[in-house]
């Protein structure tokens, strides 16, 4: 089945993020947050990797995941209130998002968690759900990209595997905002050319 590709418009059209969410199962917003504040996180990303605090990413649940490079090549640092002004700018979006979502959809989402995410050239991140089979409480998924720049040929695009639909693959972008529904949206990163950073998030409810 081919992927539909989204590089620069809006993918779901509508008065809100909660529609193409609650209509779609995902949405995809441009601009999500301001150049500079995209710059001065993509920055603080790459200090934490050089700096040796981005640590490989495991798979699975618990206070031990597994490396297994064959599945996921990225290297994450977890996000905290406090860190950064950068960050914190970031976390107060979260929060407001948190609110609207809970607005108008009913969720119950009752708290955030976050990471930095680096793919180093030629890592990736093969299909897979983000909720736990041993833990319900993530609901909703947010990617925001750190990108300046990206082009088709550096590859790297999150495909989303919708239940009623064809594939669909969205470039990482600076500012660019991902979201979709945690166990429901099978998903994958594609291997990218070049160094590809981002911040994963997930709105929790309670179990």
């Amino acid at each position: 089945m081919p992927a539909l590709s989204f590089d620069g418009a809006l993918a779901v059209p509508g008065p809100s993020i909660a529609d193409g969410l609650c209509h779609a199962g995902w949405v995809m917003q441009e601009h999500f947050i301001s150049p500079e504040l995209s710059r001065q996180l993509a920055a603080e990303c790459r200090q934490a990797m050089l700096s040796g605090k981005m640590k490989g990413a495991g798979v699975g649940s618990g206070h031990a995941p597994l490396l297994q490079p064959d599945i996921r090549g990225d290297h994450i640092e977890w996000l905290e209130t406090g860190r950064s002004g950068a960050c914190d700018s970031y976390l107060r979006h979260m929060e407001a998002l948190r609110l609207v979502l809970n607005r108008e959809l009913f969720l119950g989402l009752e708290e955030y968690e976050s990471h930095f995410a680096l793919y180093a050239p030629g890592a990736f991140y093969r299909a897979h759900l983000d909720r736990f089979r041993d833990d319900d409480k993530r609901t909703v998924s947010v990617v925001l990209y750190l990108n300046d720049d990206w082009l088709p040929a550096h590859g790297g695009a999150l495909r989303l595997h919708p239940q009623d639909g064809d594939m669909v693959d969205i470039l990482p972008q600076a500012g660019r905002m991902a979201m979709f529904l945690s166990g429901e949206m099978l998903h994958e990163v594609l291997p990218t050319a070049r160094e590809r950073l981002s911040i994963a998030g997930w709105f929790r409810r309670r179990a």
